[in-house]
């Protein structure tokens, strides 16, 4: 069974001459395989290849792009299933979700949640408090048959890569399990993420880095910290990852000596830094992350820009990544210069710089792409990945950057489900961007077709080392 993608001229311009040419162009890509190289889809999904439970869990529940709309809407998001300590039953998150459905429309996972209805469901009716029950028992009885079981739909949807997201720590069991099982074909790459290993302010820091320690058998030392980690990502890489990922609220970077950087070592321990210390120490731990990314050859992916977990009682009552991060504005330029000033022309290093602040694109990433052989513009993300978001930042970085010197679509979810329907967004707006420069003579419709296939495969198999 292969993947179906929507009918019809979905996200293609108005323009009939303009369209005709994206409509040529999405046709060439459409069904083309899956590269995801940055996602949080949890591994195990795949190795344990269980039936999914029920439609609120696949849909709602673990999508916080859907959580936070409901919850803006005024539900608790107790009431959607994220309180463990008060069980709510699927179909009444369903239909608090359907109630709530016209709120979704104009939005990125209104668009993404309708392709996933249609096309892997046959779902084409609204939702709302009459059909929900119907639609419900529809999605129910499909998750039963074989076919809809994790593999089959990894098969299904044409994923060739996709990485997941894992603690330094983490044994990657399922990552070696699945790469050696020859039942299964794809490839499923973990990726380092220390952010809790890094941060002074995170509150287990400090029992964060004894772990470390312990695991490695490093000693308490700034020195064998930075062993440790070096350690930690080898075992990465021999597991198969490719890309080291770090989310910072801002991407300051310096390199401190290093009587200095072990006494900051010693205070963070401690819990006697300030914030400005705790401000050099993460500079500095940045700078570090890219030395070990030079060393190492993984790829440096650094998502800055946003306040995680902005509302205390939230974060206090339902943990992180519950839907209330917030953006913020980001500067590159200046926080990056003692990096790029040490790294910026290494051979073989690969950094790709995300960002949520829209200003910054045009401003600084794409100069500093535009320059750097190690820069890449990471893909649109968060508040980003949404079709007239795409849009501008293909405006915004094109001119000055190129195609090539961006990252390839990132998806980034935890959804699994809405992996396709995010891709073909993509696919659908850089059709139509490739589309308007044919028409206005500013590319030949031979490069567009060129380009449109690169953005999908050679292009992020290239930036992440495929």
């Amino acid at each position: 069974m292969g993947r179906s993608v929507p009918s019809g001229d979905a996200l293609l311009p108005a323009d009939t001459r303009t369209r005709e040419i994206a409509r040529e162009l999405y046709d060439g890509v459409a069904t083309a395989p899956i590269v995801s190289p940055h996602g949080h889809v949890d591994p195990r999904l795949l190795l344990d290849d269980q039936a999914f439970s029920d439609p609120a869990e696949l849909l709602i529940t673990r999508d916080h792009y859907v959580t936070r709309m409901l919850h803006s809407a005024g539900l608790d998001l107790g009431e959607v299933g994220l309180d463990p300590s008060r069980p709510v039953e699927p179909r009444e998150i369903w239909r608090r979700f359907a109630e709530s459905w016209h709120r979704f429309a104009g939005t990125a996972s209104g668009y993404w949640l309708t392709h996933e209805l249609s096309s892997l469901f046959g779902v084409n009716e609204e939702l709302d408090a009459r059909s929900a029950d119907r639609v419900y028992d529809r999605i129910a009885a499909a998750l039963l048959e074989p076919e809809f079981r994790p593999r089959a739909l990894f098969d299904r949807f044409g994923i060739d890569v996709l990485a997941t997201t894992d603690d330094p720590l983490d044994d990657l069991a399922p990552h070696r399990a699945l790469a050696a099982d020859p039942s299964f074909v794809g490839r499923v790459l973990p990726t380092f993420r220390p952010d809790a290993y890094v941060d002074p302010a995170v509150p287990a820091f400090a029992s964060n880095v004894s772990r470390l320690l312990g695991a490695t058998g490093e000693n308490t030392t700034f020195v064998g910290y930075l062993a440790a980690f070096a350690t930690r990502r080898a075992q990465f890489i021999a597991a198969g990852a490719v890309s080291a990922d770090h989310g910072v609220l801002e991407p300051f970077t310096v390199d401190l000596d290093p009587t200095t950087a072990q006494e900051l070592f010693r205070r963070a321990l401690a819990g006697d830094l300030d914030a400005a210390g705790a401000r050099l120490f993460r500079g500095h731990m940045l700078f570090q992350m890219a030395r070990m990314s030079v060393e190492d050859g993984l790829v440096m992916t650094v998502h800055a820009g946003v306040r995680r977990n902005h509302h205390t009682a939230t974060f206090e009552r339902y943990g992180a990544d519950t839907g209330h991060d917030i953006p913020v504005r980001t500067e590159y330029t200046e926080n990056l210069r003692p990096l790029l000033d040490a790294f910026g022309t290494a051979p073989g290093f690969h950094l790709v710089l995300f960002a949520v602040d829209e200003t910054v694109y045009s401003r600084e990433v794409a100069p500093l792409a535009g320059f750097y052989p190690s820069v890449y513009v990471g893909a649109p993300w968060w508040f980003l990945d949404a079709p007239d978001a795409i849009l501008r930042w293909r405006s915004a970085v094109t001119e000055t950057a190129g195609f090539y010197r961006s990252s390839g679509f990132i998806d980034d979810t935890r959804a699994f489900l809405s992996i396709p329907a995010r891709h073909d967004t993509a696919r659908r707006v850089d059709s139509s961007f490739l589309a308007r420069l044919v028409v206005e003579g500013r590319v030949p419709l031979a490069t567009a077709h060129r380009i449109s296939r690169d953005l999908v495969d050679s292009i992020p198999r290239e930036v992440f080392k495929l």
